[in-house]
């Protein structure tokens, strides 16, 4: 039986920017079609996390997916980094997938503790509270995507593909 994936990216938030890494990432994950597993994508995300988390909560719901893959812009980083979890004042609220287990085999991909203070790490919480209130069985992870190019383009698609068949199996 498939996996059913949702897989989400933010829209731009800044009046210089041409794209959003993560949207980039997604469009071209929309390409391959060798992938064996049920793809949802909600991409274009709002830059505002009331919005987006109600958004995603909102397709969460309809597609009911086995896994959600949220993704972000880090313009900062070089590599893929997938969060360990996300805050809200003193709560700290963490992803239920192994992700040592997750990142085997990749190459440009790291665990990252540091999940910003921006609409990324809003919406994380938001959806890893959701589906810990409602005690859903599907599994949510974040992936910040760094700015793409010629030199990491191909190994960060790479990655993600392999992040999503290690997600299915897990």
């Amino acid at each position: 039986m498939k996996k059913r994936f949702l897989l989400t990216s933010f829209d731009t938030w800044l009046s210089d920017q041409e794209s959003n890494s993560s949207d980039d990432l997604l469009q071209e994950v929309s390409k391959v079609e060798s992938i064996p597993h049920d793809l949802n994508f909600l991409r274009l995300l709002p830059v505002d996390v009331m919005l987006a988390s109600s958004w995603v909560i909102q397709k969460i719901d309809q597609w009911q997916p086995d896994y959600i893959i949220c993704c972000g812009m880090a313009a900062s980083r070089q590599r893929l980094s997938v969060e360990v979890g996300a805050n809200q004042g003193a709560i700290f609220l963490q992803s239920a997938v192994n992700l040592e287990k997750l990142v085997s085999g990749t190459v440009a991909t790291d665990i990252s503790k540091d999940c910003g203070k921006f609409v990324c790490e809003g919406l994380y919480y938001a959806v890893l509270d959701y589906l810990q209130e409602y005690q859903l069985t599907s599994r949510c992870i974040f992936v910040h995507v760094p700015v793409l190019n010629q030199d990491n383009f191909l190994p960060i698609l790479a990655d993600f593909l392999l992040i999503i068949n290690n997600l299915a199996l897990a």
